[in-house]
């Protein structure tokens, strides 16, 4: 019997695909990319010292990578080399897009199969899209891998020379990165406009109209005009909160309320009335960037968890590919959504032509179709709610609104827009103004109507425009007719500061300026949010001071490498290469090397040339921020602090200059000058008596350091023989006890601490116990990096600061059990606490690890598959993994380094290259 062994990335897309497949076909997942290039700690140590050393490239040699199989991987890899030999046929079913096409490529590469190999793509998971998937195979796409290549090398390059730098000048463990430091500079910069905001106040005059017939509606209007010319409105200011149209009248307090006073007897007539035909379009099918910024405007859904749920729907056969730049439905898709749209709202409700929509993306790639519902007919969310979990109903019944609303009729109606004046006691003409539209044909908005983020200046419409407009329908007027005023009153308004991104917003941003792939947007917003770069205030994001300092460092000394046009030029030739119009290797040596010179227009330095010649970079100045008034914040080891710089300057004995902690929650933009005066003053300066330490009869006292605040002990003055010589006496002194010191936790403040906490804090390092099998001590402490374990000189990181003061013996072993992983590793808390393992006994939580959220007792830990989400896993599903994961045994360590990578390959634009001839058709 013939037996044809098909991989795919993922255990959920393998079980679908199994069940449609039936005997004949094995269907295996490989677990996403099996290779890719190491830490250069993790290089052979012959090879430590060789080109491949600092980056795990050659970028001497055509940028050549150097490629191992993941010590987690071999396992996987050794069992698919096992069902390979009893295959007669290999498919190769990977995601048609250049992660997936190079995913096939490394398993080409390490299986080496001696069997027909054939390229199997699709990009929906039902029996029919498979069916046809089987009958029509391709060769492997070597430009599409050529691209992904180039991207994982040119992130390899710009991390590792950049990091470091950040490292040495701003604080350890901090990343640098193509598109996460543009984006966290435009976090930045939206931040920075706030910080320089003035308010401005303006006033305008209100009133409440109606005509002489009662059955009509009465409205609201605003005044728009006086004397002919327009009333200032919020768009009017700049942020300086300077008046910029010159013709504006602007309205104060007294002015408003005067009008008020001079209209109240005023009479009211209709000047004039026009009404237009409304129509509105429905939105194009969704794109992966779309789909992002509405499940977050609708459902909350932040970047990474819509992007999870989405996973999951498609590889569970529920919708089509989630990852793509294409607004296109097949001819099939909109067959069934018209037909859908027809039998649940009327035949009137689809128009007489299918609706075709062309992407808008600068950099579309891969003609994949847009998001939409698998299968040619499309199941209605009322069908498959007993399948789907919350969060994956929630996004199917979004999606198919979408894609069905898309081929529906416009909405229409008409909307009116009246004028209405008088003359104001004093002779001035005052002329109020009100719109509002009646929607008579609902069309797709029946289905579903799209989102909008917050708009700077929404005040300034007139009552009753806007989306409030709609059905907000006027009286029957004519003009020159007179109108009833009534609740005239003066109304204040203060300009409003740029409003902060939120995930949707910065993923439209990103978009719009051609930078990164939307595939990549949520995992380059978890990067900046995971960094401390940015924190979710609500849905807002905030920029923390570390992302200040860690930007003005990249625009100050690399700036063509935050400067969003070469970033989205980077993008466009990435695009170039993946389409064979560009040679990757010389693209790679321009950007690493840079031109000749560098000092031409378009030419660039290099990133090589760049890091060589940095200079002298001040740390202390990269570190400050100038609040005004005197003040200066810098960030700090331990934090945000600010220091009295002004005073300082005004001492003549030396000391240091007045500081004070920032509080983690005080935004940015909230940190004035007072408002820095005012935690100069309010936090203690000197020694802040906490109390005496029952234990020792020793003063604790509080103090603000260079470092940031901690506590001591004041030790009594010792009394030294006075005739000892200036060495004997400093001999002596070094012999003496040393004060216990402790370093704030994060969650502390000196205004609010007390003894307790500082005997806690002086309590370190606390002695867990004693390791059973070493016989060594096993102490938590708090570091320069974080809490953590030392036994020996074996350290490892603890989750969190409460832990260093809890932590059992047991749980201490459990955690050195555990494979040790680099700095910061396993510091993150966990996502979520489950409860008891019914085998081990233990408790299981959910932790956010290097290949996705993961469970774990302690002792073994098991992925979560891409069906389970972080929200929604319970005890027993995480039981489940656990067993299973034990009944597999540990993944044994590494022996030996996979083999490199096959010979060089180039990009030719017609001629096949290596990559392409390794792949038969079959």
């Amino acid at each position: 019997m013939v037996r044809k062994l098909v991989i795919v990335e993922s255990p959920a897309k393998a079980r679908t695909i199994a069940g449609y497949l039936g005997s004949g076909y094995e269907v295996e997942a490989s677990v996403g990319h099996i290779r890719d290039l190491p830490q250069p700690s993790e290089l052979p140590a012959e090879m430590k010292k060789g080109p491949f050393g600092k980056f795990a490239v050659d970028v001497n040699n055509d940028f050549e990578p150097y490629y191992v199989v993941d010590a987690d991987k071999k396992k996987k890899v050794a069992e698919l080399k096992r069902l390979l030999k009893d295959a007669d046929e290999l498919f190769l079913a990977t995601d048609e897009d250049r992660e997936g096409e190079a995913i096939a490529w490394h398993l080409l590469q390490e299986l080496k199969p001696k069997v027909p190999v054939k390229r199997m793509v699709f990009h929906e998971i039902t029996p029919e899209a498979i069916a046809r998937a089987l009958e029509n195979t391709r060769d492997l796409d070597t430009r599409l891998v050529d691209a992904q290549e180039t991207r994982r090398i040119l992130d390899r390059l710009y991390g590792y020379e950049v990091s470091p730098v950040l490292w040495r000048k701003v604080r350890q463990g901090l990343s640098a990165g193509r598109v996460q430091s543009v984006a966290m500079r435009l976090v930045v910069e939206r931040e920075r406009e706030r910080m320089a905001f003035r308010a401005a106040d303006y006033w305008d005059v209100k009133a409440t109209f109606a005509t002489d017939d009662a059955g009509e509606p009465t409205f609201g209007a605003r005044l728009s005009t006086l004397d002919g010319a327009r009333v200032a409105t919020g768009r009017d200011f700049d942020d300086r909160g300077v008046l910029t149209t010159r013709s504006a009248v602007h309205l104060d307090s007294s002015a408003a309320h005067a009008l008020v006073t001079g209209l109240d007897s005023a009479d009211f007539a209709v000047r004039s009335l026009e009404t237009k035909p409304y129509t509105r379009k429905p939105a194009a099918p969704f794109t992966t960037s779309t789909l992002q910024q509405e499940a977050s405007r609708k459902l909350r859904l932040g970047s990474r968890q819509a992007m999870r749920t989405a996973q999951s729907l498609y590889e569970n056969g529920y919708i089509t590919y989630m990852r793509t730049d294409s607004n296109v439905l097949s001819s099939q898709a909109i067959d069934a959504a018209r037909r859908q749209a027809a039998e649940l709202y009327g035949p009137e409700f689809v128009p007489d032509a299918p609706r075709v929509y062309a992407s808008k993306s600068k950099n579309a790639q891969e003609a994949h179709e847009a998001i939409r519902p698998a299968g040619d007919s499309f199941r209605t969310p009322a069908q498959v709610a007993s399948e789907l979990s919350g969060d994956q109903f929630r996004l199917y019944e979004l999606i198919w609104k979408r894609t069905v609303a898309s081929q529906m009729a416009d909405a229409r109606g008409s909307t009116a827009s009246v004028k209405i004046g008088a003359l104001v006691s004093d002779g001035r003409d005052a002329v109020f103004a009100a719109s509002g539209t009646v929607i008579t044909f609902r069309g797709f908005m029946a289905a579903y109507e799209e989102g909008h983020d917050t708009e700077r200046y929404a005040d300034d419409a007139a009552p009753s425009s806007g989306k409030d407009a709609q059905d907000a329908r006027l009286p029957q007027m004519a003009q020159g007719d007179a109108m009833n005023a009534s609740d005239l009153n003066a109304d204040g308004h203060q300009t409003s500061p740029p409003p902060r991104f939120t995930e949707a917003s910065l993923i439209k941003a990103l978009e719009e300026r051609g930078i990164g792939r939307p595939s990549t947007y949520a995992a380059t917003i978890s990067v900046i949010q995971d960094r401390g770069y940015v924190s979710n205030r609500g849905q807002a994001l905030v920029p923390s001071w570390l992302a200040f300092a860690v930007t003005r460092l990249l625009e100050e000394n690399f700036h063509w490498l935050v400067d969003y046009d070469f970033t989205a030029s980077m993008e466009e030739d990435l695009d170039a290469i993946a389409a064979g119009d560009k040679n990757r290797v010389e693209w790679l040596s321009r950007f690493y090397f840079g031109d000749a010179d560098g000092a031409g227009v378009g030419e660039i330095e290099g990133l090589s040339h760049a890091v060589e010649n940095l200079g002298e970079i001040d740390a202390r100045q990269v570190n400050s921020i100038d609040i005004g008034d005197g003040i200066t914040l810098r960030v700090g080891r331990y934090g945000p602090y600010v220091e009295d710089t002004a005073a300082a300057l005004l001492t003549t004995d030396g000391s240091d200059p007045k500081r004070a902690a920032v509080p983690e929650e005080l935004a940015p933009d909230e940190l004035t000058a007072a408002k820095a005066r005012e935690l100069l003053e309010t936090q203690a300066e000197g020694d802040q008596v906490l109390g005496v330490d029952p234990a020792t009869g020793t003063s604790i006292v509080a103090r603000n350091g260079r470092y940031g605040p901690y506590v001591t002990e004041l030790l009594p003055e010792p009394e030294l023989d006075p005739t000892l010589s200036a060495a004997a006496k400093k001999r002596a002194l070094a012999a003496l006890p040393k004060p216990r010191t402790g370093s704030l936790l994060s969650t502390m403040q000196l205004a609010t601490l007390t003894l307790a906490d500082a005997l806690k804090l002086l309590s370190l390092p606390r002695v867990v116990g004693v390791d059973p099998e070493s016989g060594d001590t096993i102490t938590a402490q708090n570091g320069r990096y974080g809490p953590y374990l030392k036994r020996g000189t074996d350290s490892r990181t603890l989750p969190t600061e409460d832990a260093m003061f809890d932590v059992t013996l047991e749980e201490a072993l459990a955690i050195y059990a555990q494979p040790k992983r680099g700095r910061g590793g396993s510091a993150a808390a966990p996502l979520r606490e489950l409860g008891e393992d019914p085998v081990s006994k233990k408790p299981v939580v959910v932790k956010e690890g290097r290949f996705g959220p993961y469970v774990t007792d302690g002792e073994s830990n098991a992925t979560l598959r891409t069906e389970d989400s972080v929200e929604n896993i319970t005890l027993e599903r995480a039981a489940e993994l656990l067993a299973d994961k034990r009944a597999r045994g540990p993944v044994k360590g590494r022996k030996t380094a996979a083999k490199k990578t096959a010979a060089k390959k180039t990009v030719a634009k017609k001629k096949p290259t290596a990559k392409k001839a390794a792949v038969a058709k079959g």
